[in-house]
């Protein structure tokens, strides 16, 4: 079975060229066989992500990749984003379903088997995000859960759970072993060149299908 591969964008400013150049990259990781690409301009102001977004919905067309919006609900149905990732203390998704049209896809992110069995009791989620797996420099002050509470996470709900943080291709099995559907990263797919994104994709679904 393939896993669920999930971008996560990286933190940056937003300029007219860093802006087209991110849209590129989600393009260009759509067609490589992405299936989920999170926004997370969390400091950008609403009108400036609802046009990157936008335009990032066009550049994944005709692909199976989804672009969900980072906690920005009101920005994501604007734009015409395919769903949203809730932060963990974010509103529950039973809310987001009440004003949100069929199909539109909510994750959540937690951080401990304990919150994961939470989220999936509170209902209307399509996935979770377990992390920090192991540490990561997108977050310096988190410290790696490790693969065993990832496990535990992943034992204690039916929902696909995606791991994070530290996602290097040379950790992906232990990820799979653990029984995570797949994995979401920032730094693996910001420190790719473009041409080289099927390569890493297809390393990635071998490691799973092992």
């Amino acid at each position: 079975m393939l896993p669920i591969i999930c971008m996560v964008t990286a933190p940056q400013p937003s300029t007219p060229e860093g802006d087209r150049a991110l849209v590129d990259r989600i393009g260009a990781a759509a067609r490589a066989g992405v299936h989920l690409v999170q926004i997370r301009q969390r400091d950008w102001e609403g009108g400036v992500l609802a046009q990157v977004v936008t335009a990032a919905v066009l550049a994944v067309r005709g692909t199976r990749a989804r672009v969900l919006v980072n906690d920005r609900l009101d920005v994501a149905l604007a734009a015409g984003a395919h769903g949203v990732h809730l932060r963990g203390d974010s509103i529950s998704a039973a809310r987001v379903r009440r004003v949100t049209p069929p199909g539109f896809i909510v994750g959540r992110s937690v951080h401990s088997p304990e919150e994961a069995e939470e989220a999936a009791r509170g209902g209307g989620l399509d996935y979770l995000i377990f992390g920090t797996v192991f540490s990561t420099s997108s977050k310096p002050d988190a410290r790696g859960a490790g693969v065993g509470p990832l496990g535990a996470g992943c034992a204690r709900v039916t929902l696909p759970v995606l791991a994070i943080g530290g996602m290097v291709p040379e950790r992906l099995g232990l990820i799979a072993d653990s029984g995570a559907a797949g994995f979401a990263a920032i730094g693996l797919f910001a420190d790719c060149v473009l041409d080289a994104l099927p390569s890493l994709i297809a390393r990635a679904s071998d490691a799973f299908g092992r």
